[in-house]
């Protein structure tokens, strides 16, 4: 099952699509996507049965809609970095013996076919595929036995990073959670219809040019040991998103660097997953004014 989001009349609904088109979950009373999702497991039986009921005359064309962000607004996106032992390589930093995990906050948060927005004041934007957890229910100290009773589904994410601002410091939220910098989508497919998480390939290519390409298999924290780790510390939420991590094959890591320009067409495919696709713009920034006051004024 693909949930998605779509923005239709000037709003935004949640709507599981599948061959015949997009079936509305507004329907069935659910206003989001994570809604849907902190419902559990049995708003997902009760949709399979109506899709397997409903007539063609119940549900929306795809082009008559627009795809958002499956999640516009998650709760936490919570990014584990290094997790390829070849980017950590590539970046000349040491292979973690922990996950290393930061934030990206959810203002960066765009669609597929959407662009992403780079001012022109960042020197060094840099592109990530990443596979990426969407959690289905709470839990805290998760054993990792346990995981996929705590997982809803999975969907791509291109953890878009400045890198002259990731990296002028330890600390690397900023440099990531630029408005745009987190491409997710196009959909999240449910866990059922991925069997096991890793033996999935990942590509990332610009215009046409592959740049990216590994196996989840080459993960250095899997996902059961990721899940377990994080709830030990933090809470995990319905909605909550994990990104797992990026392989080799980054700008920061290529000779001659290779940054994101106008005018790129970022792909990104995981297999069993889907392809999502975004488009580069370097923008101008336009700095706000601050009014003189008149002597009159004060």
């Amino acid at each position: 099952m693909r949930l998605i989001s779509y923005a239709d009349k000037g709003s935004i609904s949640p709507g599981i699509l599948f061959e015949r088109g997009i079936f509305p979950l507004s329907t069935l009373g659910y206003e989001s996507a994570s809604s849907f999702i902190a419902a559990g497991d049995s708003s997902v039986a009760k949709a399979k049965k109506l899709l397997s009921e409903i007539s063609a005359l119940d549900l929306l064309q795809p082009d008559a809609v627009k795809l958002m962000a499956p999640l516009p607004n998650p709760s936490k996106i919570l990014c584990v970095g290094l997790n390829y032992r070849d980017h950590a390589i590539e970046s000349k930093m040491e292979i973690p013996s922990v996950p290393t995990i930061f934030v990206k906050l959810s203002n960066a948060v765009t669609g597929p076919d959407t662009q992403i927005r780079i001012p022109e004041n960042i020197k060094q934007p840099d592109y990530e595929a990443e596979f990426a957890v969407v959690i289905g229910k709470r839990g805290t100290h998760i054993s990792r036995n346990d995981w996929e009773e705590y997982v809803f589904g999975y969907t791509i994410l291109n953890d878009v990073s400045a890198r002259d601002v990731q990296l002028a410091t330890s600390q690397w939220t900023l440099g990531k959670s630029l408005d745009t910098f987190a491409p997710i989508g196009p959909w999240i497919v449910t866990r059922d219809e991925v069997s096991y998480p890793h033996t999935l390939d990942i590509r990332l290519s610009i215009n046409g040019e592959l740049l990216q390409h590994s196996n989840t298999r080459h993960l250095i924290f899997s996902v059961p040991e990721l899940v377990e780790y994080i709830s030990n510390l933090v809470p995990l939420e319905p909605g909550d998103i994990i990104s797992t991590g990026t392989p080799a094959g980054v700008g920061l890591g290529r000779k001659p660097q290779r940054w994101l320009r106008h005018g790129d067409e970022v792909v990104i495919e995981i297999e069993k997953i889907g392809v999502l696709k975004n488009q580069v713009e370097v923008q101008t920034v336009e700095r706000e004014s601050t009014p003189t006051l008149a002597v009159s004024d004060i």
